[in-house]
Parts: C-alpha cells; structure tokens; sequence
C-alpha cells in the first residue's frame, strides 16, 4: 500500500498505482462517494472491472466521506483510487472525486449499484451521439433482482419514469445513480450544491441548475445499473417522506420546474396534492375549524377516491407482469402519496438551512481544477 498524504481538510490514504500503463489521460472518470459502503464497494468494482471498455480508458476514484468502517481500505484493495475526506456530504464528496478526475468525462454511481458490463461504452455512446449540441450530460438506468413486493413497486416506478423521459428528445434530471457530465461543463456550473446533507436531490438541483443555463440532458436506456431499492414498507415510506421533503427544497430555488418537468409522472404529481388535500382537510376537520375546514373535509373525503383512481395504469401493467405486484400497486400508491405529501408539507413549513425564499438558486463559482 502507498504511503498516505494529505490535502487540506483530507486524511488518509492515497491512491494505488494506475490500473493500467497509459501513454495519456484516461476518457472516463468513474466518481463513487463512499459513507460506510465497505460491505457493497467490492460488488460495486468487480462490476467496474468488468466493463467492456478498454481498461486504460477510464479511471475509479472512490471518495470516502469520513466512513467509519474499512471503506478505503477495502477501495484500495480493489484497486480504486481511494480520497478520504471528513464527512460533509455526498455531494461535497462528488465534488472532490471531479476535481481530482483525469477523464473529459464524469460518471457517476452508488456504492450499492453494480453497473452492467456494457455501462460505460452506453454512458459514452449517449454524449457521443450529441456531439457539438447544448447536451452536458446523460441519465442511466436502473434495474434489480429483487422480489419482494414493495421493491418491485420501486422499480416499477422508476419504469414509469423512464417511459415519459423516452417521449422528449431531452431530458432535465440526472440522478446519480447512473449519471455521466461533460467535466469541463460540470466544473464550469459549480458541481453539486454541498448545502445538501443527504444523498437526496442535490442531484435534481444540478440538472435544474444545468437546464436553467442552457444545457440538457439525454437519456441512455442501455447504461444499467442493478441496485438494491426498499425492501420494506416502513423503508421506503421513509424514502419517500425525505424525497418530498428535499424535493421541495429545490422546488423554492427552481419553482418553475413544479409544475413542469420531464421525471415526474402525472400519476404522482397529482397523486401528492391530492394527499396533501387529503392531510390539510383531515386535519381541518379534526380541529373543526369552521367554514374553510368544512370545505376541507368535504375534499379530503374525495382525495383517496381520486388517488386510487390514478393508480389504475401502473396496477395495469403490474398486474400483467406480476399479479401480487398489481393487487397491491393501489394501495402502495396511497401509502406514497401520504409520504410524499407529508415530506412536502413538511418541507413548506420548516425550509432546510440556507433554502428559505429568496435564497440564491445553486452555486454559480466554477469548481476550481
């Protein structure tokens, strides 16, 4: 094992040797921030070693934001470069991966994904194919082989999702879990907005911030990534919760894009705000307030009708794939129109630190190389 250095507010060790001999800089950066990921990073890299791309043609860079566990030591044992930095965020930790990277090309993923074989050269092929265009990145995707119910619910959803990024020519999100950036494009926005805590939406605020200076983004349906979603109910309740909670966080730096935006389904925007109406008027009605409670109740009772009736679609098609999936699609749509709904509300009464109204949209300083 090489000798540790240190960087300003890093610790740790260092990078192994390069992967493999090459006579210049590698296309691809692969960038994986790490907290506690000792147990997933090894099927995360044998994954990445196994790419079809030509070795020398890409580089990992796996940053451990201030784990616990053995994560750089089991980074390095796999022959990543491995940067260790005190725990400030995912999107700080992606942020120092990029400014380390070699590659013109950023690619992100997750310590718990295992990227197909064909990955990278569909991640690539994505922005090769838009050449000279406005397009800065590109959106994989994800697949799993779960079988609990409540997971194969998650995947359904992310299915619905792509099925109405494949109806525009360009998309406006790029989630991280399989996302690549034109680097010099990525540095010249800033990176992620490291006011984020979580690994939850600062990847949306980027792909805002990117649409709002002109860029766009394209999908590459053959960029998949296996990933372990929810198991359980009370798991991804909790996901959920959180996703409508940071959501609206980005919602207050980019409120055009509530309304209008190429990830979100019908079905689950209107599925929300018709939990939301259902919680105000429960509410309303349980503290009897008078005339605007009434009609609030009166609503309320209505909302869980209309909420089922949105699900009918997904429990469709679910059925035909799996008909426990769809008998039980209705009701975990209920379920997460009340969390989402709940994480917005919550995120419009309590704004997170340094998100209040009026608050500037994102970083505009360049990353410096």
């Amino acid at each position: 094992m090489t000798a540790p250095t240190t960087e300003a507010g890093l610790t740790g060790p260092t990078s192994l040797p390069p992967r493999t001999s090459q006579a210049g800089p590698p296309l691809c950066s692969v960038v994986i921030p790490a907290l506690n990921a000792a147990r997933h990073l090894p099927g995360c890299l044998a994954a990445l070693h196994a790419q079809t791309m030509p070795a020398a043609a890409f580089e990992i860079i796996v940053v451990d934001d201030g784990s616990t566990d053995d994560t750089a030591s089991v980074a390095q044992a796999c022959g990543a470069t491995c940067l260790c930095q005190p725990h400030t965020g995912p999107g700080a930790a992606r942020n120092r991966g990029a400014r380390m990277a070699q590659g013109s090309i950023l690619v992100f993923t997750d310590a718990d994904c295992r990227p197909e074989p064909d990955w990278l050269e569909a991640m690539v092929q994505a922005l090769s194919a838009r050449a000279g265009s406005s397009t800065a990145g590109a959106q994989g995707v994800y697949a799993t082989d779960q079988q609990s119910l409540v997971a194969r619910f998650a995947q359904s959803e992310f299915e619905d999702r792509y099925e109405l990024m494949r109806r525009h020519p360009s998309i406006d999100l790029a989630a991280t879990y399989s996302a690549a950036y034109r680097r010099d494009v990525f540095l010249e926005a800033g990176g992620f907005d490291e006011r984020f805590p979580r690994a939850d939406n600062e990847d949306t605020e980027l792909s805002y911030r990117l649409s709002a200076k002109g860029h766009s983004l394209a999908l590459a349906p053959g960029a998949v990534v296996r990933h372990q979603h929810p198991a359980t109910l009370g798991s991804y309740l909790r996901r959920k919760f959180s996703r409508g909670y940071w959501r609206t966080q980005v919602y207050r730096l980019y409120p055009d894009k509530a309304a209008r935006d190429r990830y979100t389904t019908v079905p689950v925007k209107l599925g929300t705000l018709a939990a939301m109406a259902w919680i105000l008027g429960s509410l309303a009605g349980l503290a009897a307030l008078p005339l605007a409670g009434g009609g609030l109740l009166a609503l309320a009772q209505v909302c869980p009708a209309a909420m089922l009736a949105l699900s009918w679609p997904m429990a469709r098609r679910n059925w035909h794939s799996r008909r426990a999936l769809g008998a039980v699609t209705p009701g975990m749509i209920l379920l997460r129109g009340v969390a989402l709904g709940c994480g917005v509300l919550w995120g419009m009464a309590r704004p997170a630190p340094g998100f209040q109204a009026g608050k500037d949209g994102g970083k505009d300083e360049k990353i410096k190389r």
